[in-house]
C-alpha cells in the first residue's frame, strides 16, 4: 500500500488533473483507491462532480475527526473532499500540526491499495502535511522556461521534509504535462529535465488535450468522459508506469 502526494507549488500545471486521472487509472487497473483533496480551492472535489460538502478533510486536520467518516464513495474511487476552510490551517500555529494528516491515515492505510493526495499550489503547511504523510511524491511539471527553477525549489523542500519529518519519503517521478512535441521549448525543457533528474522523469508525457478540461466541467474523470482520447491514453500509460515503479509485480 502506498500514499502518494501529487504536488507542485505552482498552479496551472495539471496537478489536480493528474491526481484525478491517475487515481481513476489505478481503479481501472483493479486497485482500490482513495483520493484526498487537500487544496482549499477544492478543484478535485468539484471536478469529480461533488458540490459543497459538510464533511471534509478540514474536520480531520482541525478537530482530529475520524477520516473514515469523511470518505465519499464514488463510482470507482473513494474521495475525501476539500473545503475552503483549509486555508485557515495554513495560518494555524499549532505545534506539530504537520503530523496530523499522517496520524489520521494510519487506520485506513490497509483499506486501500493507493491513497493519492492532491496538494495545493504552495509550499505551506498543507503541502508539508501531505509530504509528511506520504511514501512518495509525484511532481507535475509544465514545460515552460521557469519550470526547472521551480522544480529545484521544490526538491529543496522535499529534502528538508525527508530529513526532518519523514525519512521514508521518496520522489517517485516527474510527469511532464500539457506537452506538445511540436514546440521547441517543450522539447528543450524535457531534455533539460532528463539531464538534471535522469530516470526520475516519467517516460509517459501528458499531451495537451481539450477533453481533459471538458471532463472536469462535466464532473467526470477522463475515462468516464472519453476513454479513447489522447488524454485517456496518456494517463493510462502514466498509471502503468507509476505502478511499475512502485512494484514491478503490481503492473498487470
Amino acid at each position: 500500500m502506498s500514499v502518494i502526494a501529487i504536488a507542485n507549488h505552482k498552479g496551472g500545471v495539471g496537478k489536480t488533473t493528474t491526481t484525478i486521472n491517475l487515481a481513476a487509472g489505478m481503479a481501472r487497473m483493479g486497485y482500490k483507491v482513495l483520493l484526498i483533496d487537500l487544496d482549499p480551492q477544492a478543484n478535485a472535489t468539484f471536478a469529480l462532480g461533488l458540490k459543497k460538502q459538510e464533511r471534509t478533510i478540514y474536520q480531520v486536520l482541525a478537530f482530529q475527526d475520524d477520516v473514515r467518516k469523511m470518505i465519499v464513495p464514488l463510482e470507482d474511487i473513494d474521495l475525501v473532499p476539500a473545503s475552503v476552510h483549509l486555508a485557515g490551517f495554513e495560518k494555524n500555529n499549532e505545534v506539530g500540526k504537520e503530523f496530523i494528516l499522517q496520524e489520521s491515515l494510519e487506520p485506513i492505510r490497509d483499506l486501500y491499495d493507493f491513497i493519492l493526495i492532491d496538494c495545493p499550489p504552495s509550499l505551506g503547511a498543507l503541502t508539508v502535511s501531505a509530504l509528511t504523510a506520504s511514501d512518495f511524491v509525484v511532481v507535475a511539471l509544465q514545460p515552460e522556461s521557469l519550470a526547472l527553477q521551480g522544480m529545484a525549489d521544490f526538491v529543496r523542500i522535499l529534502r528538508t521534509v525527508k530529513t526532518r519529518m519523514n525519512q521514508q519519503l521518496e520522489l517517485l517521478g516527474i510527469v511532464i504535462t500539457q506537452f506538445d512535441n511540436r514546440k521547441v521549448l517543450h522539447r528543450d525543457v524535457l531534455e533539460l529535465a532528463e539531464e538534471r533528474y535522469g530516470d526520475a522523469v516519467f517516460r509517459s508525457h501528458i499531451r495537451g488535450n481539450v477533453a481533459l478540461a471538458e471532463s472536469q466541467s462535466m464532473g467526470q474523470h477522463i475515462f468516464q468522459y472519453d476513454d479513447s482520447c489522447n488524454g485517456a491514453e496518456d494517463y493510462l500509460r502514466l498509471t502503468h508506469e507509476v505502478v511499475q515503479r512502485l512494484n514491478p509485480e503490481l503492473a498487470v
